[in-house]
């Protein structure tokens, strides 16, 4: 399974780092006028803004070469840099310092369709989060689950983020809790993990866990990289033990936890590091 990330998300070594976020993308071109003393925001307000340090500390970071501002360390005072494009890290620990890029988990209740609306009049995400469509946030929902499947949906503006971790190239973990009818056994966990085949073609679980067996049913963790519709009531159902209950738990690193159904809540700051740092952001 996928290691958890650390609880504060910056490495080893002592660093000022207090409410700092992970930044949206990792290369961008450096702007011409980020070395212009006339335009843009001095850096260590920058760095204050953020939440790194206060903005002597920043200044001081900076002259100890501990400041990178599109892949060059910036050791002189005064650089004036546009927030909105540049890419700022703080011994090598990237730096949100666009506030408008925003991230939260939402719990999906049972019966909720996976979209903003629905022209039959059935619940949707957008029903939830009405409040903040309202205040004129444009989110949207990282991959889907279906009506009658439960839990973790991730939800963002930040579209170069939910690109890549739907893109298969990047075999993001996601990990399930079914309720199943059956009773399972050790068999169940061989033949997930050796693969089976579906219709459209092989499909194997990275991890298999029986965690209960109870009058006739059995509670299993399935953690799959596979993002094809339905794949883990397919996969159940081929062995032989039809999914009653179906609830997302994790995506990576970042757990739903004991979030009630139908809340939302913004990713703090070591998940959307763990996120951006899985996808190569």
């Amino acid at each position: 399974m996928t290691p958890p990330a650390r609880r504060d998300g910056t490495p080893d070594q002592k660093i000022y780092l207090s409410k700092a976020k992970p930044a949206r993308k990792q290369h961008v071109q450096q702007p011409n006028s980020e070395h212009n003393d006339g335009e843009g925001i001095r850096l260590q307000k920058v760095l204050a803004q953020a939440g790194v340090a206060s903005r002597r500390m920043s200044e001081k970071l900076i002259d100890m070469g501990r400041v990178e501002v599109n892949g060059k360390i910036v050791t002189t005072q005064g650089m004036r840099i546009n927030p909105d494009t540049a890419v700022v890290r703080v011994d090598g620990v990237r730096i949100r310092v666009n506030d408008n890029l925003q991230y939260f988990i939402l719990n999906k209740p049972y019966g909720v369709q996976s979209t903003m609306h629905d022209d039959l009049g059935r619940p949707c995400i957008g029903d939830i989060i009405g409040e903040k469509i309202d205040a004129g946030q444009r989110l949207f929902h990282v991959g889907r689950l279906d009506a009658a499947t439960e839990g973790l949906l991730l939800l963002t503006n930040d579209g170069e983020l939910a690109n890549r971790l739907t893109h298969p190239t990047y075999e993001i973990a996601k990990t399930y809790l079914a309720t199943v009818i059956g009773e399972a056994n050790r068999r169940l966990i061989r033949t997930l993990k050796n693969g089976i085949e579906l219709d459209d073609g092989p499909a194997r679980a990275d991890y298999v866990q029986i965690v209960d067996v109870h009058d006739g049913k059995s509670l299993i963790r399935v953690e799959l990289h596979e993002g094809r519709k339905h794949i883990v009531r397919r996969m159940l159902k081929e062995v032989g033990y039809p999914v009653e209950r179906l609830v997302r738990t994790r995506i990576h690193t970042v757990q739903l936890g004991d979030q009630t159904p139908g809340t939302i809540r913004a990713l703090n700051d070591a998940e959307l590091s763990s996120l951006y740092k899985a996808v190569g952001m």
